[in-house]
């Protein structure tokens, strides 16, 4: 007979196995949807639509590595995802970048500012893992306010100088930017909260709870996220278009952007692309 202990830690297995299959799925469904959605890009570059299929493979595979068992290491009795930390390492850089790409939707991009917030990010992540992976609590918790502390910085920079290019071009991509940035702080600020009471801080919830928590708060905060975004930039473009205030780029790509699409079937026809030539200089 199997001892109860034995019995209940593979149920637990099981059911965090299941979760994350779940969430393979869901990811494969978003970047289905959003390559669905780049057939008929709606003035939305190509590089976004291209960006928004990315994040969700990338995710699913990093989840499906622990569905099958891997991307984990046992440290202090405890049980570290690592393949989280890979998944974010590349997913939430990504997504400030296509958060920092619709504030500065009709203007010249801001590089400077999108790298320091990319590269703050990475610290984040980076210090995250550290913590993780630290055996003793002192450690662990000294890492965590160090990454805790790069965060504010981030949210900082999307809520004050990202918001006020948003704010310089029109009242429609300022409610635009205002609905996304509050969608993915309250998303975002979820990933610190649960990472501190669950087994990696305090130990207030189970394995279980934490990974159905860090199935749920990726799942939104990336498919959901890019949804929201890519939806409401093809509605502001359509409205754009009607009103005849046309000053985005309609799938305007570099080269490489352009090979990229083109192999995976989103390229933009050349009578289309020519004819929007004069707008390449906003969208670089």
């Amino acid at each position: 007979m199997l001892d109860i202990h034995t019995y209940i830690g593979k149920t637990s297995m099981n059911f965090q196995t299941t979760l994350h299959w779940l969430y393979v799925a869901g990811m494969t469904i978003g970047a289905l949807h959003f390559w669905f959605l780049s057939r008929d890009p709606k003035g939305v570059p190509q590089s976004e639509y291209l960006v928004a299929i990315f994040i969700p493979i990338w995710s699913g595979l990093a989840y499906m590595a622990m569905a099958l068992g891997q991307g984990k290491v046992e440290v202090a009795g405890r049980i570290v995802h690592y393949a989280r930390y890979i998944d974010w390492m590349v997913t939430t850089p990504l997504l400030l970048l296509t958060l920092a790409w619709t504030a500065m939707q009709f203007v010249k991009k801001d590089w400077t500012l999108i790298g320091f917030l990319i590269s703050t990010q990475i610290v984040v992540i980076t210090t995250g893992l550290i913590a993780d992976l630290s055996a003793q609590t002192w450690v662990r918790y000294l890492w965590y306010i160090c990454g805790t502390v790069a965060f504010l910085i981030v949210l900082w920079g999307i809520w004050v100088p990202l918001q006020a290019k948003a704010r310089g071009q029109g009242s429609e991509l300022a409610r635009l930017y205002q609905k996304l940035t509050t969608y993915f702080t309250v998303l975002w600020i979820g990933y610190p909260v649960v990472w501190i009471i669950g087994p990696s801080g305090f130990g207030f919830i189970n394995q279980d709870i934490d990974t159905l928590l860090f199935c749920i708060l990726p799942f939104f905060s990336k498919v959901g996220f890019s949804f929201l975004d890519l939806h409401g930039l093809r509605g502001l473009q359509n409205r754009q278009s009607e009103t005849g205030l046309d000053r985005a780029t309609v799938g305007v790509a570099s080269p490489l952007e352009n090979r990229i699409l083109q192999f995976l079937g989103m390229g933009i026809p050349a009578t289309r692309s020519s004819g929007n030539t004069r707008h390449r200089s906003a969208k670089l």
